[in-house]
Formats: structure tokens, C-alpha cells, sequence
């Protein structure tokens, strides 16, 4: 038994064609509807399962060829984030058999192709995917690491873009001295469709190592939201879920995990960090000119069209680098703008974790680096473009400083 499965977002077709694969159907994916199309004609499917929301031609266009053109009876499954009843009244009335809103789980997809066309005669040895959800955007996600052998929650990560389709995690490795690098490609093996490493021979610092990230993930087309996480997990992913789920559902450019201490949260930190913390975020809330709560929790989501605001040009600081994120989209919409989407979002959990590569004296120099963001971003900049090519990606945006005007 065959199925085709149509989907411009590779990370959700992977995991279901593992299990239909693991099923014994015969499964072949296209990644857009024309390719779709021309694949019903040669692959000739029992089943063909489509998404609606597609560039250029939708997967309504595939129903209409099938249904209309083709006048062919195959059995059509709909998985979409379309959930508009008009969408899936239209998507019926054309010959859809099923009709699937994401975030939806696998087994209940397969559940449904059984119900369709059955199952076939031989199957392959069983795998269970409990759990396994498929989501209606793409999720990438950058993990600095410096000397994180023995810290990196290499089960934990792997748990998760097991159970969460969608997920793309990029570790950067910021010129590691230990085995960090041999660690990460061993967690990268066999899974190079959901983990990228990228290897930056020189120790460049958080700052840097995030930014490239950042900027590496924008090239990956299926992604729609691209954040970036501490490799100790002290914001678990589950929270960092939380975050995406926000900024799917809102108008949302960013949205910052906050620290902040209140009732139902595990949120725990050193008593002299905290002091240290509660000074430094004063004199944030003063540079930026908004109430934010906590700037430099490390867990953030974007939204792919302002990640070249905010990390085309190198930061001026190396441990606070968010604030000049801020800084980047405030000067680009505008204070009210920013104000609007921007969104701090607090945290089920936080953790401090042990081994902490930022020390007390380190947090006094915060503040020097804190008059270097207002010196540095007290003027707008101009230009910009885009140029994407196989090493690197350059975002040049027009309304951020690209150089301290003196």
C-alpha cells in the first residue's frame, strides 16, 4: 500500500513517514504541491495526505487535480493548521475524506490511514511513538556550547525532537578545549535532519556564538520561529515550547523568557546573583526605556523577519547582548512599536546550574558594558538587504546602527 505525503515543511513530513515506513506502507513525500502533483501521476498512491498551506499552489490545488482533474477516488487526508471552518467546509465539499488540525499526534494520523486503506499484509518489525506530535509551524533552535562535555543533557534534547516534530536543533560549538565536539557529533549522528553542529574553531564567546547560529538557521527555509537556549537547560524545553506556543498564537516579533519569582513557578538563584541581577536591571530598564522584568534569560523566540535586525552586526558586549537586541528593534519600529511586540513571557522553571561560565566579577563589569549599549545604539543607522549564499548569511537592515557615530 502506498502513501504520498505533501508537506512544504521537511521536518513534518519526516517523522510520519518513519512510522508509516514502520508500518509497512510504501511512502514517498514531496515538499511542495506542484512536486506533489506530478508525484500522484508516477507513484500512483492509495492514500495521499496533504497539507493545505503551501507557496505558490496549495494543497487545495492537489484535492481540485485529483478529485476534478484527474476524476480519481484516492483517499485524501487533510493535515493543517488552517482551521478556519470555511478552509475545511471548502476542502469537503472538493472530496477530502478527512480533515486533521495541527498540532495533532502521529498515532492518531496513522490510526487514520489505517481506517482509509487498511493495513498492509506485511509489516515490519513494530516501533511505538507515543506521544509524537506534529506541529503546524518549524522550530529552530540554537544551543551555544563552550566546554559543556560534561554538562550537555544529551537525553534530554534527544527526548524531546523524538517526541516534538518541527524541532531543528543547531549546537554551536564556541571553540570548545575539551571533547564538546566530539559529544555533539555523536548526539548529531543519524539524526542530521533535526540537529545541525556548527564548529567555530576560535572560543568567540556566547554573544558571537549565538549570533552565527542565528544567522545559520535563517537559511533553512521551512523554518517559521528561530530562538536560542542555554546547552545546561536551565530553562527547560518544555518551557521553551511555552514560548513558541506564544508567539504562533499573537502578533509577536520576540518573545523573552523571564526569571521572574511567582507563585507555581521553580525558579531559584544564588542570593548575591539575585542583588547583583535586581542593579543591573535597573539600569537596563533606564537604556531601554521599557518595564522589562529580565532581558537576559537565555531563552528567546523570533520571528524569522527580525532576525536580521537583530543579529546581522556583531555585538558590542559579550554577556549582554540581549539588551542590545532590544536596543536593535527599538530603534527599527520605533519605541511604541517595540513596545507592542515585544513580550515577556515567565517561566514554569528555572534553574541555576552549576558551573556557571559568568562570576561575580564578571557581573560587576555588566555595568561598564551597560554605558558601552548607550553610547553605541544612541544613533540610527541606515541600509539594507539580504544576500544568502553557502557560507554564511548577511542580513543588512536599515534602521539599527551598523557603527558607533561619534
Amino acid at each position: 500500500m502506498k502513501v504520498l505525503a505533501i508537506d512544504d515543511q521537511k521536518l513534518v513530513l519526516i517523522p510520519l513517514e518513519t512510522r508509516l515506513k514502520a508500518l509497512g506502507y510504501e511512502v514517498q513525500t514531496e515538499t511542495s504541491a506542484l512536486a506533489g502533483i506530478s508525484a500522484y501521476n508516477s507513484f500512483k498512491p492509495d492514500l495521499v495526505i496533504v497539507d493545505i498551506n503551501m507557496p505558490i499552489t496549495s494543497g487545495i490545488d492537489v484535492v481540485k487535480y485529483i478529485r476534478e482533474e484527474k476524476k480519481s477516488e484516492t483517499p485524501i487526508m487533510v493535515l493543517s493548521g488552517n482551521t478556519s471552518d470555511e478552509m475545511i467546509e471548502k476542502a469537503f465539499d472538493l472530496g477530502a475524506n478527512d480533515y486533521m488540525k495541527k498540532p495533532l499526534s502521529l498515532s492518531e494520523v496513522c490510526s487514520r490511514t489505517k481506517r482509509l486503506i487498511g493495513v498492509p499484509a506485511q509489516k515490519s518489525v513494530r516501533k511505538q511513538y507515543k506521544d509524537v506530535l506534529i506541529q503546524q509551524r518549524c522550530v529552530g533552535v540554537v544551543i551555544p556550547c563552550y566546554n559543556e562535555e560534561d554538562r550537555l543533557l544529551s537525553k534530554e534534547f534527544l527526548n524531546f525532537i523524538e517526541k516534538n516534530s518541527g524541532y531543528h536543533l543547531c549546537f554551536v560549538n564556541d571553540g570548545s578545549k575539551d571533547k564538546t565536539l566530539e559529544v555533539l557529533h555523536n548526539l548529531q549522528k543519524g539524526r542530521e535532519d533535526f540537529i545541525t553542529v556548527y564548529d567555530c574553531e576560535k572560543n568567540g564567546g556566547k554573544a558571537e556564538a549565538v549570533r552565527l547560529g542565528m544567522l545559520r538557521m535563517a537559511k533553512k527555509a521551512d523554518l517559521d520561529y528561530i530562538g536560542f537556549l542555554d546547552a545546561d537547560l536551565s530553562t527547560d524545553l518544555t518551557d521553551f515550547d511555552d514560548l513558541v506556543s506564544t508567539i504562533e498564537n499573537s502578533d509577536y516579533k520576540i518573545v523573552s523568557g523571564s526569571r521572574i519569582s511567582r507563585m507555581g513557578a521553580d525558579i531559584t538563584k544564588e542570593s548575591a546573583r539575585k542583588i547583583i541581577s535586581l542593579t543591573i536591571n535597573f539600569i537596563i530598564r533606564k537604556i531601554l526605556k521599557m518595564d522589562f522584568k529580565d532581558t537576559q534569560c537565555g531563552a528567546k523566540i523570533f520571528h524569522k523577519d527580525v532576525i536580521g535586525i537583530s543579529f546581522n552586526e556583531k555585538f558590542v558586549t559579550q554577556w549582554i547582548f540581549d539588551v542590545e537586541i532590544f536596543k536593535r528593534i527599538t530603534l527599527h519600529y520605533g519605541l511604541k512599536r517595540a513596545k507592542e511586540i515585544l513580550c515577556e513571557q515567565p517561566l514554569k522553571r528555572w534553574i541555576h546550574a552549576d558551573g556557571s561560565k559568568l562570576s561575580m566579577k564578571d557581573s560587576v563589569k555588566i555595568v561598564g558594558q551597560l554605558g558601552q549599549i548607550a553610547w553605541t545604539y544612541r544613533s540610527k543607522g541606515s541600509s539594507s538587504q539580504i544576500n544568502v549564499n553557502d557560507k554564511h548569511v548577511v542580513i543588512k537592515d536599515t534602521k539599527y546602527p551598523t557603527k558607533i557615530v561619534s
